[in-house]
């Protein structure tokens, strides 16, 4: 591409045309998707474009492209790990680089228990890398995927970090994510766990159910309290039983609930991935990854806040063998969702983007559609593997390296 001056790059258009898009709600065939100072300007048939000098055009023959990836559970990537951000040893933009390579254009660092005091130096250190575009994928909030969780169903998390419901103490988790705090996972059976839901739903944080052994009772006075979210359904929480009703029986058959789920058919069969997405509304699934820390690095040890992990031919494990988080990208996940369930692509392709969006409060992201945040990915269609991804208008990673993104301050751009 000829190289332009700044000045005339803000004016230009980009057409990127593509063998079919899918907005995720409906597929475009041949289409053409033009956007204009980090925005989509129009979507639709390729033809219906006309191809003025003032546009540079992108074409993309047997490739596919969808809204930008969001994975919303997601602990590291690149050896950076979300809940020892203040250590320094390793930097966000090596995980949003390598999250653009994999189609993803937002995600939410997700930190688990730590002491107290840990805790909150790491939130406020972390919420202060959120103030910051990236060359990448952006993080566009914090998940809190713990203190208030059950003992019992503690998963790779230190027990000595798990506390009761404190107010208190949740208040200074709040304030610590200087307002980047979207998401907090918590076990419903608690004491004080309706006041602990009705602290986050004026702080706008989305309270979400898990890491729990609630009952029936329990879990229908939280969602009723406006906890209608259910953290990686199925783990860590009790298996399904046909008499004792719990949080994944009824996350499952409650239409009012959203639920997570792994996609990487490893911490959950293919089968039971498949049985969520036949027992959920299509708007209700969200596919996360629940990646750590080892994502697109060599087997060997790494670390999910305090507790070692073991990467060994890709299963992530304590040191007493139990699945802790994965590798998983989501490029990976969108094709086994479609591959395990009997989802139309359309449909699956919503759980890793309009959905995580929409119940996130991200209405401007997740879609293909005039007005949107222009965060679009190309795949293959051979074998589903990142072509290219852009992120606000700005090319931000290229397989065959031969586009570089456009010389203007995206962010600047968006507010206009």
């Amino acid at each position: 591409m000829k190289k332009q001056s700044k000045e005339n790059i803000k004016k230009r258009r980009q057409l990127y045309i593509t063998d079919f898009g899918l907005t995720p709600t409906k597929r475009i065939d041949k289409c053409g998707i033009l956007v204009e100072k980090g925005k989509i300007l129009a979507i639709g048939g390729a033809s219906a474009f006309s191809r003025d000098l003032d546009i540079d055009i992108f074409e993309f023959p047997d490739c596919y492209a969808t809204p930008g990836f969001i994975d919303s559970h997601i602990h590291g990537g690149g050896g950076f790990d979300s809940s020892s951000a203040d250590n320094g040893l390793f930097d966000i933009t090596s995980m949003c680089a390598l999250l653009a390579s994999h189609g993803v254009t937002s995600f939410i660092p997700t930190v688990v228990s730590m002491s107290a005091d840990k805790m909150l130096a790491n939130l406020s250190y972390l919420a202060d890398l959120l103030e910051v575009s990236y060359n990448g994928a952006q993080p566009v909030g914090i998940h809190i995927e713990g203190p208030f969780i059950n003992r019992k169903k503690h998963g790779s998390q230190t027990l000595d970090d798990i506390k009761d419901v404190d107010l208190g103490f949740a208040r200074e988790l709040i304030a610590a994510g200087k307002g980047h705090v979207k998401l907090c996972t918590f076990a419903p059976e608690l004491e004080n766990s309706d006041k602990l839901i009705e602290l986050f739903l004026e702080n706008n944080i989305r309270p979400s159910m898990g890491h729990s052994l609630a009952d029936e009772k329990a879990v229908l006075r939280a969602i009723d309290a406006g906890a209608d979210r259910c953290t990686h359904i199925y783990n860590g929480m009790p298996p399904l039983h046909q008499r004792n009703i719990n949080l994944t029986s009824v996350a499952l058959t409650d239409d009012r609930v959203t639920t997570e789920i792994i996609l990487d058919g490893i911490l959950l069969d293919p089968r039971m991935i498949d049985l969520v997405c036949r027992a959920k509304p299509k708007d209700k699934i969200i596919g996360i990854s629940d990646a750590i820390a080892a994502v697109g690095l060599r087997d060997g040890y790494y670390h999910l806040g305090k507790s070692q992990i073991e990467v060994k031919n890709g299963r992530s494990t304590t040191a007493d063998g139990a699945l802790a988080g994965t590798t998983l990208t989501l490029e990976n996940g969108w094709h086994y969702l479609v591959t395990y369930s009997h989802l139309k692509d359309t449909e699956a392709a919503r759980c890793v983007t309009m959905n995580p969006a929409n119940d996130l409060g991200l209405q401007h992201l997740g879609e293909l559609l005039p007005g949107k945040r222009a965060d679009i990915s190309f795949f293959y269609k051979e074998n589903n593997k990142t072509r290219l991804t852009i992120s606000g208008g700005r090319i931000v990673y290229d397989s065959e390296n031969k586009l570089t993104g456009h010389d203007f301050d995206v962010n600047e751009e968006l507010k206009n």
